[in-house]
């Protein structure tokens, strides 16, 4: 398996950075870290990723434009060949370029149970607010602070004479536990069905008066009461494969497009010359030719009536 390669950026001791670190070196982590970069070039953490082998990179903000010093750091993170960012402890806020630069591929874990008290002094808030329960989240970085998509969390309980310096201590322990594997779990999901099945789902259900129904063990689409023109295949028959499969044109075009990429493109079993299957599962899946092979599928069976709506919209 080919590992996903992760930039962390940092302000500090990196405490968190380290441990996505030491996750990334069990063999079955499917990611690594190929970068740590800190806004300040006495960052503690910056030593020990050095120790550890990991390249490093760090330089003072001070002076300078929000837009011109987060260039620098998208500079060294691509040219790491970095495809996920991962903020941990990072005290900056990012320009909207480079958060826009990123999008869907830079996580942040936050200490509080988000939506609950964004920024800073969270644990402080929650001691104040008489809450039960205080914790951590992980979630998407967007251009709002604090407010992207939570994709998981864990709550802490709050003990009778807590002070906001030992809780924080021991939300300090959960965010260790629930970043690694929540970074984890998203640099995979290109990978797995259900994500995979969402993304076609949108796509085909878009088309006009497509619908969905299971049809020999798979969720398929078709146009109401009509012909089907797509299947969403997850392991069908033990291939150990999930795939798309739509229809082709003719033979030789199902034959083009298997000689064309072997490792992509299948003749699907029991479908015949008429169909063709396209591997979602290898994690570098085209989405817009995904969107080209659903309409051409969607046209192929579409009655003429639908077929001039669908060229009418085109048209805008």
């Amino acid at each position: 398996m080919q590992k996903a390669k992760v930039g962390v950026l940092i302000s500090g001791r990196g405490s968190n950075m380290a441990a996505l670190l030491y996750a990334a070196k069990h063999p079955s982590c499917p990611y690594e870290i190929v970068l740590v970069a800190a806004n300040d070039p006495d960052a503690a953490g910056l030593t020990l990723a050095q120790a550890e082998g990991i390249p490093t990179f760090a330089q003072s903000h001070k002076g300078m434009k929000r837009a011109e010093f987060d260039q620098i750091i998208d500079a060294q993170l691509r040219a790491a060949g970095v495809q996920y960012v991962a903020l941990a402890g990072y005290m900056r806020l990012l320009s909207p370029e480079f958060v826009a630069g990123w999008e869907n591929r830079m996580l942040n874990i936050h200490p509080s149970l988000l939506p609950k008290y964004k920024g800073l002094d969270t644990h402080q808030k929650a001691l104040d607010a008489g809450d039960s329960h205080a914790g951590c989240s992980v979630h998407v970085v967007t251009s709002e602070l604090d407010d992207g998509p939570v994709l998981a969390q864990t709550e802490v309980a709050i003990l009778p004479g807590d002070t906001a310096d030992s809780l924080a201590a021991r939300i300090l322990i959960a965010e260790h536990q629930l970043y690694s594997r929540t970074l984890a779990d998203f640099v995979t999901r290109e990978r797995q069905p259900e994500w995979l099945l969402a993304k076609v789902r949108e796509r085909a259900l878009a088309l006009p008066q497509a619908d969905e129904v299971t049809s020999h063990g798979m969720p398929c689409f078709g146009i109401e009461k009509g012909k089907k023109f797509a299947y969403f295949s997850h392991d069908h028959h033990s291939d150990n494969i999930t795939a798309l499969l739509v229809k082709t044109t003719a033979p030789e075009e199902q034959a083009m497009l298997i000689d064309s990429d072997p490792a992509r493109y299948f003749r699907p079993a029991y479908f015949g010359d008429g169909w063709v299957g396209i591997r979602l599962d290898l994690g570098d899946t085209d989405w817009d030719h995904i969107d080209d092979r659903l309409a051409k599928s969607w046209r192929d069976i579409a009655p003429k009536k639908l077929l001039g709506l669908m060229d009418i919209a085109d048209e805008f």
